[in-house]
């Protein structure tokens, strides 16, 4: 097993791996293309982006290699030889499963101790690359601002030499009210060799330069005009590439490992912790009223609140008489005061809160970098627990249909965990519950899937669950037998005349039972419609199975026009003593379901009319009654 898993899954990473570097090529690209890097800095970057996307790889190739792997077992027949040989699905999975939990404790430890370290270079290295010059490309037709300080228009260009013709330069440097401007016929643009200056070379051209200085009269109308028939012009501009301080990048939620994170989390909740208290402090200690109800002092710098003695009143003062008694201009006063009162308290709490929110937003990105040392390991077994019974299952092997599957579940698990990690970051959910609720949706399909497996149960089936469908809402559904080559216990005329008799015995009971209208109370405590319904269908579906193996063709056909007896939800939930007494006693719900009960019992009553007949036909072919007739 593992000879055959290991090759597939380092393809299957590895090319999983690259199309996550080609991902993240695209989303980057403007931002490393043009940009003078040299080859061993874009490796080096590259190298890191690989390693930060081995999280995301990892789990996508376990999936596709697990479904690939038992698909081709499956499809060569191979599991079913196992099985046979007594050989559960378990124990073939059991040195893939250790080899997996191997692979999701290393994933553990890879994302505590390589992914900090491997993130802090990457994105050290990605915005150094934001801060390094453009390159120089000048362009024909337009206006070119790459140059610090200059806009330059060029009318035509040789794209061999490199000459600019028909040149005309804005400097910007200066305020704009003191515009410089020169044109040229023609022109060269380089760079010096150590690449710190730009080194404009102009050829029959004219200056001109605004030269007012000073607030005086004197040189107000003052302008500057040179003509030269070569110059140069020498322009600071630095266009190496200079490799960032890491330590910055270091210090923010991406570099830490779990120690880290705890440290960091305990002394933010802790400052959090102590604003709140000062600020529910200083709000006791505020004067409500004029009357101040604690006194704040601090000793060193701890806030602590002292109450004040009680105020005593010889009567309880009326505030509304009081207001009623003052003039208009008082009363305009007190309610201007109050508002100025109550907006000063108001503007000083969002002050605080932007800090408290800060803080809080720091806690969150804290602990979702946490959580995901953990999830990462989890990833790994559901998706191969996914994988592996899901390919033993659909017994299809190759990379067709394994990888339309693998990518569908991979999309569905992406969309949880970004969904997710969003709710986490903007403080919606508690972030335990917005990073492990992708874990938490699809540990239960993992779970439903080995069991599946393991027991041979038909998963992909589409016919059996229509059948159970109609057959819970008391739908139809046509019977398809066939004739078979061989049979081992041939059927008798006799005893297929009994089944059929019996047949019709317990089919007209059961007609019996539901033509009959109960009263609500009758029909929420005596009416046996789930034990009847059950019983005829248990002595119709066995009829039919000793029929299917007549060597009569008329016979097999008369036999699929025997119809599944449905047993409604109706039904079952009377079988509930608990809910049944429970939708007796909510009257309106009770009577939704005693009135839709006559539908059903009209529908049931239909299936064993027809069984009666159907069971009538078969003995007349088996007697050889009217054997034309039955043939047409």
């Amino acid at each position: 097993m593992l000879q055959t898993f290991l090759p597939q899954f380092c393809m299957t990473f590895f090319i999983v791996l690259f199309i996550l570097l080609m991902q993240f090529l695209f989303r980057y690209i403007n931002d490393l293309v043009g940009r003078g890097l040299e080859m061993h800095v874009l490796a080096e970057l590259f190298f890191y982006a690989a390693l930060s996307f081995i999280p995301m790889a990892l789990p996508l190739a376990i999936l596709l290699a697990s479904l690939m792997t038992f698909g081709n077992l499956g499809e060569h027949v191979e599991l079913t030889a196992l099985k046979s040989a007594g050989i559960s699905l378990v124990r073939v999975m059991q040195s893939l499963i250790i080899f997996i939990v191997t692979v999701a404790v290393g994933a553990f430890f890879f994302q505590n101790d390589v992914l900090p370290q491997t993130q802090v270079k990457m994105y050290t290295l990605l915005f150094s690359a934001r801060q390094t010059s453009l390159s120089l490309e000048i362009t024909k037709g337009t206006i070119n601002s790459q140059i610090p300080g200059y806009n330059v228009y060029v009318k035509d260009k040789n794209p061999k030499t490199g000459m600019l013709y028909d040149v005309i330069i804005y400097g910007v440097d200066q305020p704009s009210a003191y515009p410089r401007i020169v044109t040229a016929d023609s022109g060269m643009l380089s760079t010096t060799k150590d690449e710190k200056h730009i080194l404009l070379k102009l050829y029959r051209g004219n200056w001109y330069e605004d030269v007012k200085q000073g607030n005086g009269s004197f040189g107000k109308e003052m302008y500057r005009r040179e003509s030269f028939h070569d110059k140069e012009i020498m322009i600071p501009y630095d266009a190496t590439f200079k490799r960032m301080d890491d330590n910055n990048m270091r210090s923010q939620y991406i570099g830490k490992n779990i120690k880290e994170l705890v440290h960091t989390i305990d002394s933010v909740q802790r400052k959090v912790d102590s604003i709140g208290v000062t600020i529910a402090n200083e709000l006791k200690a505020s004067p409500m009223c004029g009357v101040q109800a604690y006194q704040l002092s601090y000793s060193d710098s701890v806030p602590k609140l002292q109450a004040m003695p009680d105020v005593k009143m010889d009567r309880p003062i009326d505030f509304d008489s009081i207001y009623d008694a003052m003039s208009t201009l008082e009363r305009q006063q007190v309610v201007n005061s109050a508002l100025n009162t109550a907006t000063s308290t108001i503007q000083n709490a969002e002050f605080r809160s932007y800090s408290i929110n800060e803080d809080n937003a720091q806690l969150r990105r804290h602990g979702i970098e946490l959580q995901k040392k953990f999830t990462l390991s989890l990833a790994c077994l559901i998706f191969f627990f996914i994988g592996a019974p899901l390919g033993a299952i659909i017994r299809k092997g190759g990379l067709g249909l394994p990888i339309v599957i693998s990518i569908i579940l991979f999309v569905i698990y992406y969309i949880i965990d970004n969904s997710g990690y969003k709710m986490a970051r903007d403080g919606y959910w508690p972030v335990w519950q917005g990073i492990w609720l992708s874990s938490a949706v699809l540990l239960p399909l993992g779970v439903f899937l080995t069991y599946k497996a393991v027991n041979d149960s038909a998963v992909f089936d589409l016919d059996s669950y229509l059948i159970l469908f109609r057959r819970f809402f008391g739908g139809d559904h046509t019977r398809h037998l066939e004739k078979k080559e061989m049979v081992v216990d041939a059927v008798e005329d006799d005893v297929a005349i009994a089944k059929m008799e019996h047949v019709k015995e317990v089919s007209t009971e059961a007609l019996a039972v539901f033509r009959r209208r109960p009263s609500y109370v009758q029909f929420f405590k005596n009416m046996p419609y789930h034990a009847t319904l059950q019983h005829t269908s248990d002595v119709l579906e066995e009829s039919i199975l000793y029929l299917g193996n007549s060597m009569n063709q008329l016979i097999i056909n008369k036999a699929m026009d025997f119809p599944y007896i449905s047993n409604p939800w109706v039904y079952r939930l009377l079988e509930n003593e608990k809910m049944s007494k429970a939708c007796f006693y909510a009257l309106p719900v009770g009577a939704c379901i005693y009135l839709y009960s006559f539908h059903q019992r009209k529908k049931v009553c239909a299936q064993f009319e027809k069984v009666n007949k159907v069971a009538q036909h078969v003995i007349d072919i088996v007697n050889g009654v009217d054997d034309n007739h039955q043939a047409h």
